[in-house]
């Protein structure tokens, strides 16, 4: 092949991979709409209220995506997956990113093909058992039935737990987890083990929390955060920053509160370039100046979507712990808007 004719060949190629990988941003564009795939539904984190609005502290973030591409954060269309339906849906096209409750591994990222694009929440799997079985430690759970959810990093965690402490148990495999509260309050199984969030989330339901203990241990690492398709870099950027958005705005003191006055410019130049007064990353990632600024109004900064969903003043109510700034001893750290 002459260099003229393979220059020619590799720029249709670049400008062929150019097209599909800027495809999503585009599509969401023309569509006018988002769709954003969510659990089928765990209370605090993605499940439809009375009024069959979705709402909890994964939706949020599809909310807030919508409002940075949109300029409107009701535009969403929320598609319920399972743990092993997401995948698929997400891999097909059907939904344009996942916030759903998903755990961050090697072989997601690595052999899914899959772009994880930042941990909007840093769990670890724990174990819950009614409290009139009377044990204190996931250790003395030995030939326990187990409820897991297919499918998971926690049925393999499940496996590895048990065969390194030497113990032995039944699973008891469900898809969704509505199916296994109703398995696990029906006593079909001893033990319900799930990332400890969705434990604290699901006792939150029973009507009766306090006769379930959440036993003491956490048997692994479950970073939970935002994915995209790998190949759309564009994209992936779009959903990344909006959630450092969200976790920028909290530690710079950027609240639904005060975001109006903060936008009429401030002298902290990282406070003007997140809300679009001062700079151009709006014009970086395909967006209006004020992106950042729709994403914070539709539901409030990082701490703000915590404390109304899922925080210590809610039913479900989970600490902050690691979940905690970076200024407070937690893990939660954006790069710099800059």
């Amino acid at each position: 092949m002459n260099k003229s004719v393979f220059l020619g060949a590799l720029t249709v190629a670049g400008v062929a991979a150019g097209a599909a990988a800027a495809g999503t941003l585009d599509d969401v564009k023309a569509r006018g709409k988002l769709n954003c795939g969510v659990t089928t539904g765990l209370v605090g984190f993605a499940a439809p209220n009375a009024n069959g609005e979705w709402e909890g502290f994964d939706v949020a973030v599809c909310r807030a995506v919508a409002a940075a591409v949109l300029g409107d954060s009701t535009a969403v269309e929320f598609v319920p997956t399972t743990g092993k339906t997401r995948f698929t849906a997400l891999a097909s096209g059907e939904i344009d990113m996942l916030a759903r409750n998903t755990t961050w591994t090697f072989s997601r990222d690595v052999d899914l093909k899959f772009e994880f694009t930042g941990v909007n929440y840093y769990d670890g799997q724990g174990f819950m058992v009614p409290k009139e079985l009377g044990v204190s430690s996931a250790k003395e759970l030995d030939g326990a039935t187990v409820c897991i959810q297919t499918g998971t990093t926690t049925e393999l965690n499940l496996a590895d737990f048990f065969r390194s402490n030497n113990i032995s148990y039944e699973p008891v495999p469900i898809e969704t987890n509505a199916e296994a509260q109703q398995q696990y309050l029906a006593g079909a199984c001893d033990v319900y083990t799930t990332d400890a969030s969705g434990l604290a989330a699901t006792r939150a339901t029973f009507d009766d929390p306090a006769g379930h203990v959440l036993l003491p241990e956490i048997i692994s690492k479950e970073p939970l955060g935002p994915l995209v398709r790998h190949g759309d870099n564009e994209w992936g950027d779009v959903v990344r920053w909006t959630l450092n958005a969200l976790i920028t705005a909290e530690e710079l003191g950027v609240t639904s509160a005060n975001l109006a006055e903060m936008s009429a410019g401030t002298n902290n130049p990282e406070i003007n370039r997140l809300l679009g007064t001062e700079g151009t990353l709006g014009e970086m990632l395909g967006l209006s100046a004020d992106w950042a600024k729709n994403a914070i109004a539709a539901g409030g900064n990082y701490g703000e979507v915590f404390a109304k969903n899922i925080g210590e003043d809610t039913p479900i109510g989970l600490a902050r712990g690691l979940n905690a700034q970076w200024t407070e001893g937690g893990l939660l750290y954006s790069p710099p808007f800059r």
